[in-house]
């Protein structure tokens, strides 16, 4: 069961949801479930697999990770002890109405999905992200409608690599396959084919009420010029697209830093990511 509920929370984590891992690190007495009894919920709607012993224990345990899942965006972590007894007394036990009358402890903690970037367009500023990325030890793929530009040989760290074009783009990426992505940059040479994928990929989330969150649905982001966006927004809206959502498409792309060069605007593109993944603002201050 152990190496499931891992294999199950790895999962999870593939397809950008947090994950609440409790383990039982170490009991005594009379107890449901031994040391490396685990349990793993999910964010998107809390369920869960394993046990930690099951009734009241795991009642508690259940409980307690549905509210760090409902208060931790970031990675977090307690250590608790459950005393299985009414009248369970000492330094940081929680009694439970429980006859086991043994002693639990254990670790909750709060896992997080590292992002990974699906880059639409192989350009120079591609080529410039993907190896930031892969520095930070995030995963990227990358789609072109160009074999050149979306091959190994160009992006030789990407995990996926997307040769097709626009159309199969978007018929082949439901909610299902959007949702391992946290980040979706358009950077492509074509702005019809950009134009093409964006509203193919909004009217997807859309349907499924997906915020552009990086969790419930992928955070996008537009590289391009004001009046390039205003035509994209304009094209959105006419398909019936909510200003709600487009609202959440980040356009321009990357903190202001004066970039220029591709090299700058990929500082600038991955330091934003950065930001939203860690639920940061880069204006704020930095004490520590």
């Amino acid at each position: 069961m152990t190496a499931a509920v891992l294999a199950w929370a790895l999962t999870q984590l593939e397809h950008g949801h947090r994950v609440v891992l409790a383990s039982v690190v170490e009991t005594s007495g009379s107890v449901p479930g031994k040391a490396g009894a685990r349990l793993a919920m999910r964010s998107n709607d809390q369920h869960w697999i394993g046990t930690v012993g099951g009734a009241g224990l795991e009642m508690m345990v259940l409980k307690e990770s549905s509210s760090m899942l409902e208060t931790h965006r970031l990675a977090a972590g307690k250590v608790l002890t459950y005393g299985l007894n009414k009248g369970a007394k000492g330094y940081e036990v929680t009694p439970l109405d429980s006859l086991c009358g043994g002693r639990v402890t254990l670790s909750l903690e709060v896992l997080i999905p590292m992002p990974h970037v699906l880059l639409i367009g192989g350009g120079h500023c591609a080529k410039a992200i993907a190896p930031a990325l892969s520095a930070l030890g995030w995963d990227h793929s990358i789609h072109d409608t160009r074999a050149a530009f979306s091959d190994h040989n160009a992006f030789p760290e990407a995990k996926h690599h997307l040769h097709m074009d626009a159309q199969s783009f978007v018929k082949t990426h439901d909610h299902s396959a959007l949702s391992m992505y946290s980040d979706v940059l358009f950077l492509g040479h074509d702005w019809a084919e950009d134009q093409l994928r964006l509203l193919g990929i909004l009217d997807t989330l859309q349907s499924s009420n997906s915020m552009l969150d990086g969790e419930h649905g992928p955070r996008i982001g537009v590289i391009g010029s004001r009046s390039k966006w205003q035509a994209f927004e304009q094209a959105a809206l006419d398909q019936g697209i909510a200003q709600e959502l487009l609202d959440q498409v980040v356009c321009p792309i990357g903190i202001q830093i004066g970039a220029e060069s591709p090299e700058e605007i990929a500082v600038a593109v991955v330091a934003q990511i950065m930001a939203a993944h860690k639920g940061v603002n880069p204006s704020d201050g930095s004490w520590r």
